[in-house]
Parts: structure tokens; C-alpha cells; sequence
């Protein structure tokens, strides 16, 4: 990857982070809303708050698996795997990132492609707020789209997919 290529990479990552963040202060400010206008005397309670803040916490769910897929801070089964020797290991990495990349492409990227197209096709919308649900749905292909992504990155490492963990001493 050339240098400003790696630079464009790092500035989409990092409007991601910035973008997920965003949402997350978004989402505590409109539960704590929530939470003022329904408790506070004197205050309407808001009845849009609650419907908002589950699509936010939709929202920052699958972008921030896609963070910690990048950061392979996810589940794994790391302890039977470190028992293979290094060539296993490293082919293990390999498939596991491959049927990852499969998953994403397919099930998040197409299956939210056509989530999100049939929705807005539909025109269902949200019973409170009156937008859209296919924009609220779009977080499915996004986040599938990073995930990808996020695959190859680690497919095209320069050493390869790392080993999973050091063999056990003999």
C-alpha cells in the first residue's frame, strides 16, 4: 500500500472512530433526556426519545464490532489454536478471516443492501419520529462493508494474519 493510500486509509478509520464515538455521546445525551423529561417536574415527557435511542444504540453496536474486528479485540477460540503448530496456526488465521470476509460480503453488505432497499422501497416509517426506517437500517450494509474491509486489511498484513498465540513449551 503506498503512503498516501495508507494516510486516506487511516483517515476514514479514524472518521469512523470519531463518527462511532459521536453517535455513542449522542445516544447518553438522548437517554439522559429521556430520563430528565420523564422524572423532572414541570417537563413534557418525550416520547420520541426512547425510539431514537434504540436505532442509536443499533447504530453503534455493528460500527463499533466493526472497531473491534479491526482490532481483533472480538471472541476467538485462541486456546485450541495455539495449540497448532505455526503453519496451522497461520492457516487457521487465514481461513477464519476468510469466512469473516465471506459473512460480511454477503449476509451484512447484500442481505442490508437489500434491507435497506426494500425498506425505503416500502416506505415504512418510524412510528414516532415519521422518518425513514431504511436510513436507520443502512448501519447493516455500512458496517458489513467495514468489516470487509477490515478483512482484507488483515489478509494483506505484511507478515501475513498473525499467529494466534505462542505454542504451549514442551
Amino acid at each position: 500500500m503506498t503512503r498516501s493510500a495508507a494516510l486516506a486509509w487511516h483517515g476514514i478509520v479514524r472518521g469512523l472512530e470519531i463518527f462511532t464515538s459521536s453517535l455513542f455521546v449522542a445516544l447518553v445525551v438522548v437517554v439522559l433526556w429521556g430520563v430528565v423529561s420523564r422524572y423532572w417536574p414541570g417537563i413534557v415527557p418525550s416520547d420520541w426519545t426512547e425510539e431514537l435511542a434504540v436505532y442509536l444504540l443499533v447504530w453503534v453496536s455493528l460500527l463499533g464490532s466493526a472497531l473491534t474486528y479491526r482490532s481483533r479485540g472480538h471472541l476467538g477460540v485462541d486456546y485450541f489454536v495455539s495449540h497448532f503448530d505455526p503453519a496451522a496456526q497461520r492457516l487457521t488465521v487465514i481461513l477464519v478471516e476468510l469466512c469473516v470476509l465471506l459473512f460480511a460480503g454477503f449476509a451484512l453488505c447484500y442481505g442490508g443492501y437489500r434491507l435497506v432497499t426494500d425498506t425505503l422501497g416500502s416506505g415504512q416509517l418510524t412510528p414516532v419520529l415519521q422518518w425513514k426506517v431504511g436510513y436507520f437500517y443502512s448501519a447493516v450494509p455500512l458496517s458489513g462493508l467495514f468489516i470487509s474491509a477490515f478483512s482484507i486489511e488483515h489478509l494483506l498484513e505484511p507478515a501475513g494474519p498473525p499467529a494466534t498465540g505462542a505454542a504451549p513449551a514442551a
